[in-house]
């Protein structure tokens, strides 16, 4: 009971900051736009309408029909998205009618604020964020890009030069994305061939019995050495004990902390993987082990590590882990987020080292909430493992 009670002041935050947030467009859109009746009611009840929408999406996800859930979900993250630009937009405003108003100041000039400049604020900040939104739905409707990527590891068998993992992440099957998408995902990773497929946490955002039929296409997944899951958050919130049932009979291998022995061609190494360390806050058993997942690995041998939170690599870096393989950030999916990304994650995308452990970090395979990337697409990433003597370094492509 106890592991529950974060849930209150959380709730509490978030619906003060979705109230002054909608509170703060309506000002600013609205009223000191001088908007005209009865646009400016209908225009402020949008608004309000759009928080009620908000608000209303997760209980419908969990509690109604698939349908009745995604009608709820498509408006709703919609607006979402078009929210975070409109705030934005409109603090960047406010920040350059402040810098004008003491420039004015200093020259000893007046300024004051008219109907006018609210009008002619109101005008360029809507026009900005259509085009922002339209662009990020746009970018997020074309689905991931392929990436390339090449790690030279200082443990990693010569036998194995070459190896290839590719990795998914962040796939977010739910209100927004469902059959058909997996179904692509799945066709475009086994056109890549792979020795190995990483899914790394954030497979669904639902319950089991809602997205049976969605993510059925991804049994299609093929891999020389197997199909392998780690839970992400989103995961757990929709039932991770559940869905890494469902993903096992999907035919693929779920690694909670736990690791296992890849071997070929006379060479090995172990592939690790661990709950999201989120689960410790919800009821029942669940959370990061990390110690539990690598013990029983040989020093010996090179270690790739599966972990939802690009986090877990502030341990596991001193911990004899040569690879990391997370998602999670979305690469902070709309620009500017990345930055308050950075705040809470210190790695939000592409390769991290630390001496020689190295982490890499996908930008997400799908899209969580509004279906809007902007400034960081999507990606299904073919990692190449080299030996050392193959060269040094690593090297980045995107088509």
């Amino acid at each position: 009971m106890l592991r529950w009670l974060w849930l209150v002041p959380a709730i509490a935050v978030f619906g003060a900051l979705a109230f002054l947030t909608h509170g703060y467009v309506v000002e600013r859109m609205v009223r000191e736009a001088g908007l005209a009746e009865p646009l400016a009611t209908w225009l402020g009840a949008g608004v309000w309408f759009g928080l009620a929408l908000i608000v209303a999406q997760p209980l419908a996800e969990r509690l109604a029909p698939r349908a009745v859930g995604r009608a709820v979900a498509v408006p709703a993250y919609l607006w979402m998205g078009v929210l975070f630009l409109l705030i934005v937009a409109l603090a960047a405003s406010d920040a350059v009618l402040a810098l004008g108003v003491r420039a004015a100041h200093a020259a000893g000039a007046v300024a004051t604020a008219t109907p006018a400049v609210g009008a002619e604020r109101a005008a360029v900040v809507a026009t900005v964020v259509l085009a922002a939104a339209a662009l990020g739905v746009r970018n997020a409707l074309r689905g991931p890009r392929d990436v390339r990527v090449e790690l030279v590891l200082a443990r990693w068998p010569r036998e194995l030069d070459g190896y290839r993992i590719v990795q998914v992440s962040d796939v977010h099957i739910g209100p927004m994305l469902g059959a058909r998408f997996a179904r692509e995902i799945a066709r475009r990773v086994n056109a890549l061939a792979p020795d190995l497929v990483a899914v790394t946490g954030d497979l669904v955002d639902g319950r089991a019995d809602h997205l049976a039929d969605e993510v059925a296409p991804l049994a299609a997944l093929r891999a020389r050495d197997g199909v392998f899951f780690v839970t992400g958050n989103h995961d757990f919130y929709s039932g991770a004990d559940v869905w890494s049932r469902r993903v096992e009979e999907l035919g693929m291998r779920a690694l909670r902390n736990e690791a296992v022995l890849v071997e070929r061609a006379g060479a090995r190494f172990a592939l690790a993987g661990v709950d999201d360390h989120r689960a410790a806050m919800l009821p029942g058993e669940g959370g990061e082990d990390l110690d539990r997942a690598l013990e029983g690995v040989s020093p010996s041998d090179a270690l790739v590590l599966l972990a939802h939170d690009p986090s877990t690599f502030a341990r596991a870096h001193a911990m004899g882990v040569d690879l990391q393989l997370s998602g999670h950030t979305h690469g902070g999916q709309i620009w500017p987020f990345r930055w308050l990304v950075r705040l809470a994650v210190p790695f939000v995308e592409g390769v991290h080292r630390r001496g020689a452990a190295q982490l890499y970090v996908s930008r997400g395979t799908g899209f969580w909430g509004p279906p809007m990337r902007l400034g960081a697409p999507a990606e299904i990433t073919e990692l190449v493992l080299r030996a050392p003597a193959a060269g040094s370094g690593a090297r980045a492509a995107g088509n």
